[in-house]
């Protein structure tokens, strides 16, 4: 999806991302904020549960996410908390994107419900580790469900955006995405 921002921030377009943090690894805030500050694009930091609200207030336009993975109809994977950011988009309607590589699809993969998500170990939600050492927040041994990604319905999909092209669920179950690049 950066690459995508990067080209519209080339052409003029007038630019402010909202940057998920991506708990619990935080991703968002360790990299894609590092990212907008090397790209000079105009951004905030916003925790993960702010995206909806945001979307209330009328202070989002579209959402831009990538993709691990897209399934031949559409349905997708990225790192956990994407879903929740399709649902609220689709409430407030605001156009939800995937931008990724065309080499994301993966017409072998029918639907998300065949998509495998690792579990990851729980220590990741019940604190942090880092530069200045473990900081836990949470009982040691609280039960913690903690999925690296989720899967995403295409039906809250605007589009597709691809280096091929950008594409509707029709033209990714049909393959158009790969035309030219065969």
């Amino acid at each position: 999806a950066i690459g995508a921002l990067a080209i519209a921030k080339q052409r003029g377009v007038a630019l402010h991302v909202y940057v998920d943090e991506t708990r619990p690894l935080l991703q968002g805030g360790r990299l894609t904020a590092w990212e907008m500050a090397d790209l000079d694009i105009p951004y905030q930091l916003i925790t993960d549960s702010m995206a909806a609200s945001l979307m209330a207030a009328g202070k989002v336009d579209k959402v831009m996410v990538g993709a691990d993975r897209i399934c031949a109809n559409g349905d997708f994977a990225n790192k956990v908390g994407t879903y929740m950011l399709a649902v609220a988009a689709h409430y407030h309607q605001v156009p939800f994107y995937v931008v990724a590589p065309y080499t994301t699809v993966d017409p072998a993969c029918a639907t998300g419900a065949a998509i495998p998500i690792e579990q990851r170990d729980g220590a990741e939600v019940r604190g942090a580790a880092g530069a200045f050492g473990e900081v836990v927040w949470a009982p040691s041994d609280a039960p913690v469900w903690n999925p690296a990604f989720d899967v995403t319905p295409a039906k809250l999909v605007t589009a597709w955006i691809l280096d091929t092209g950008v594409f509707d669920a029709a033209a990714i179950a049909q393959g158009e995405h790969l035309r030219g690049w065969r």
